[in-house]
């Protein structure tokens, strides 16, 4: 197993604050609420040359594509608010990104019927899995504004997903790949100890035995 997922069962909990019941009823279980947005990720931040940067569509679609940033901002744009929740525990309310509805994007290109699952490829050398049944809802989106200004580098520049009803390590930063794929495969955190479906509301944290996970791995982190 990973060695963040043996770090976040070793953890201490820490105290939840007072919540409305309003809030209560929206937060999962075992989550702690948040107003900062923490960076958490594996690996370097990259930086990209907009001039070289490109998204690639390819597996079970009738003809692969690549697509330009200048390409996706000339497509229709949407602006979604959601709450959004992460494994280490911290959850965000009434959070506002701007992009393309995932199921729009993909409307026009040719994806097969046999096509099930998607992987998400993103920098560097990340990925994740995600049934296409899942990424038809009306907040999933391929992601370049959040809060009215353009993402920042750590959170994901220039395009990310945003998944926002499972946990967070299935809305990918720096997203370079969309992957259709006939079976489901792991991707980086499922292939190290986190579980395939991820919904918070499951407390789907990690594959097999339950686990109680400690809230305060992401107080320690930066915060936007």
């Amino acid at each position: 197993m990973h060695k963040k997922a043996e770090r976040l069962k070793k953890m201490k909990p820490v105290a939840v604050g007072n919540l409305t019941e309003e809030q209560q009823a929206k937060l999962p279980p075992g989550q702690t609420l948040t107003e900062k947005f923490p960076i958490l990720h594996e690996g370097d931040v990259p930086h990209y040359d907009m001039s070289e940067w490109t998204l690639k569509i390819f597996g079970e679609v009738e003809e692969e594509r690549t697509f330009t940033y200048e390409d996706l901002m000339a497509m229709p744009t949407v602006t979604v608010n959601t709450d959004i929740h992460c494994v280490t525990r911290w959850s965000k309310f009434d959070t506002v990104w701007e992009g393309i509805l995932f199921r729009d994007f993909i409307a026009g290109l040719g994806i097969k019927p046999d096509a099930k699952y998607v992987m998400f490829h993103a920098d560097p050398d990340y990925d994740t899995n995600v049934p296409i049944e899942d990424l038809l809802k009306d907040d999933v989106l391929l992601a370049y504004r959040f809060n009215g200004e353009p993402l920042t580098d750590k959170h994901g520049w220039p395009l990310r997903t945003v998944v926002p009803h499972r946990y967070f390590w299935k809305s990918a930063k720096w997203l370079r790949g969309i992957e259709f794929m006939k079976e489901d495969r792991p991707g980086f955190w499922e292939r190290n100890g986190f579980h395939n479906e991820a919904d918070p509301f499951k407390e789907e944290r990690f594959s097999g035995e339950a686990l109680d996970i400690p809230e305060d791995e992401w107080t320690r982190k930066e915060f936007d």
